[in-house]
C-alpha cells in the first residue's frame, strides 16, 4: 500500500474532532492528507481498462469514494482508514465505470462465457485445462481465444457494492465487519471461504500464480508485473484475466455452500 499517512495515532485529533465535534475543517484535513489514494488507486486499474476511459474521469469518481470514505468510516472498528478508502474508491470508480456503460454486454457475455468453460472443462477434466481445450469448447482460435482474454480484462473487477447475490441486498462490503466483533458463523465462514479459494489458486498455472501474488499480495501494477516477469503488458492483463475466469468458476461450484441461508 502506498505509504500516504503517519502512525494511525496522528490521525486521532483529527477523526475525533470531525467524528464527535462535526468540525468541517477536520474532515478537509483528513480528504487532502490521504488525497493522494485517489491516485494509487486509479493508476492500478488503468491498465486493465479500456484506453478510451480517462484518468481524469477515474480520479472524480475516486474522490467522490474517498469523501464516502471520510464520511462513513468508523474509527472504533478496528479497520485501517488507508485499507477502507482504497476499497471505498475502488468501488466508487468502477460504479461510476459501469454507469457509464464501460463494459458492454457482449464483453460481460464473453467473460461469462469463458468462466464457463474454465468451470465445465476443469470439472470433466480434473485438471488445468489448455487454452486449445478452452478454444475448442467456446468454437474460436486460440488467437480469437487470447483477443477475448484482452477484450475482458476491464471486467475482471468488480465493486465492493456489489450484491453477492443478484436476488439479495447484501453486499461484499457488509462483510467487512470488525475483526473483534466475529461469531462463530462468521469464522467458518471465512475459514471455509479461505480453503476453496486457496484450493482454487493452486489450480493456476505457475505465471497466472505469479500474476495473482504480486497484483493482489504485492501491490504491482499489471504494467509493473511485465516488467518483472518479462513479458508483455498485454501478455500479463491475458494471463490476469484467465486466473480470475478460472477462479470465478471454481468458486461459483462453492456459491450455494459459502452464501446460503443460516
Amino acid at each position: 500500500m502506498a505509504q500516504t499517512a503517519n502512525a494511525p495515532q496522528s490521525d486521532q485529533p483529527l477523526w475525533k474532532a470531525w467524528k464527535e465535534d462535526g468540525r468541517t475543517e477536520a474532515k478537509k484535513a483528513l480528504i487532502e492528507k490521504y488525497l493522494p489514494l485517489v491516485d494509487y488507486v486509479v493508476k492500478r486499474l488503468v491498465p486493465g481498462l479500456p484506453r478510451s476511459v480517462s484518468k481524469e474521469d477515474l480520479a472524480s469518481h475516486g474522490y467522490m469514494g474517498l469523501l464516502d470514505a471520510v464520511d462513513k468510516f468508523e474509527p472504533s472498528r478496528g479497520l485501517q482508514f488507508e485499507t477502507y478508502a482504497s476499497w471505498r474508491i475502488r468501488g466508487a470508480i468502477i460504479d461510476g465505470l459501469r454507469q457509464g456503460d464501460w463494459a458492454p454486454r457482449s464483453v460481460r457475455e464473453k467473460a461469462r462465457k469463458i468462466e464457463e468453460a474454465y468451470q465445465v472443462l476443469e470439472q470433466k477434466y480434473l485438471r488445468t485445462v489448455t487454452d486449445a481445450e478452452i478454444s475448442e469448447y467456446l468454437s474460436v482460435s486460440e488467437r480469437e481465444f487470447r483477443q477475448m482474454l484482452t477484450e475482458i480484462s476491464a471486467a475482471s473487477v468488480f465493486s465492493l457494492e456489489d450484491p453477492i447475490k443478484e436476488e439479495e441486498s447484501e453486499t461484499r462490503a457488509s462483510l467487512l465487519v470488525d475483526e473483534k466483533a466475529k461469531n462463530p458463523d462468521s469464522t467458518v465462514g471465512e475459514q471455509f471461504l479461505k480453503q476453496c479459494l486457496a484450493a482454487a489458486i493452486d489450480k493456476l498455472t505457475e505465471k497466472e500464480r505469479t500474476v495473482i501474488s504480486l497484483y493482489y499480495y504485492e501491490d504491482l501494477s499489471l504494467s509493473e508485473i511485465a516488467e518483472v516477469m518479462s513479458l508483455t503488458p498485454s501478455r500479463i492483463s491475458q494471463l490476469h484475466s484467465k486466473a480470475i475466469s478460472k477462479l470465478r468458476g471454481e468458486l461459483s461450484k462453492h456459491k450455494q455452500l459459502l452464501f446460503q441461508d443460516s
